[in-house]
């Protein structure tokens, strides 16, 4: 296992030597900037306004659920584009020869590589994460439920594209991989929504659809799970939400995109060990 610690270091200093983490980091202050100019300005509307506390509430708190969303899907985005390279963009240049030829197994520079970025993405998604939920309680004073359950479904999205990249990562050139997985991920946020749509719609088909895609692509379902933890039952309740609890992925669901990761990385790992580099 030695090798695949060296790799993980590799990949932390490349990604430092590279500016990953640090461009990452100022996409992340932007966000945040432009999420506390907006509970600011919310507060700064609710004074000149009688309004009862249950619904500033539900307001300030459908507000923060809109950061979290924003925060997650910056995430995911990020995981994909900083990744998407590694493994397609060192086979295409030729570099992976260099580190190949060295003493550590092939399955040791995947999994290595992949547990460089997972450390990354959970160290990026904390500090994000934790910098949104403090912006809203320092100034509404509202808190999510179950912050740590949804932190770790956070990552558990990211990682879940990440070993998507390092599948399609050991066929494809970086163009081809990036391609395939946003387009995956776009595939799994239309089936998200629709079905949330199919709550209001009552529409079969539309359940049917959105349920095939989220087995194509579970990282949407993840981040549903997410909100429905990180979410009070009555704001969940709450019919005019686009978080609302419509459809709310199983823990058997659960189960399956865990699965899903395995299987995407296993045969990852299994086609770079046998493919001509």
């Amino acid at each position: 296992m030695n090798g695949v610690w060296i790799m993980a270091g590799i990949t932390w200093r490349e990604a430092l030597r590279r500016k990953i983490l640090w461009t990452a980091l100022v996409a992340g202050a932007l966000l945040l900037a432009v999420f506390a100019a907006a509970m600011h300005l919310q507060v700064l509307e609710f004074q000149g306004r009688a309004m009862s506390p249950f619904v500033r509430y539900q307001v300030e708190a459908g507000m923060l659920m809109i950061g979290l969303y924003t925060c997650d899907l910056l995430a995911v985005v990020l995981t994909i584009l900083t990744s998407i390279d590694t493994i397609a963009g060192e086979i295409g240049s030729g570099t992976i020869q260099a580190i190949a030829t060295k003493p550590v197994a092939r399955w040791q520079i995947v999994l290595g590589k992949f547990l460089g970025f997972v450390a990354m993405i959970a160290a990026y998604v904390a500090v994000t994460y934790a910098a949104t939920i403090w912006v809203a309680r320092a100034t509404t004073g509202v808190l999510p439920q179950h912050p740590l359950l949804g932190y770790l479904l956070i990552v558990f999205e990211c990682v879940i594209a990440l070993a998507l990249t390092f599948l399609f990562g050991t066929w494809f050139s970086t163009l081809t991989n990036g391609v395939l997985v946003l387009g995956l991920q776009g595939v799994a946020f239309m089936g998200g929504w629709l079905e949330q749509v199919s709550g209001f719609s009552q529409s079969v088909h539309i359940v049917t659809l959105g349920i095939a895609s989220s087995l194509l692509m579970p990282g949407e379902s993840v981040w549903r799970r997410a909100a429905y933890e990180l979410q009070t039952q009555l704001a969940g309740s709450l019919s005019f939400s686009p978080f609302a609890n419509v459809s709310i992925p199983s823990l058997l669901a659960m189960g399956y995109a865990a699965a899903y990761l395995a299987v995407a990385l296993g045969v990852a790992v299994w086609h770079f060990q046998r493919r001509d580099l």
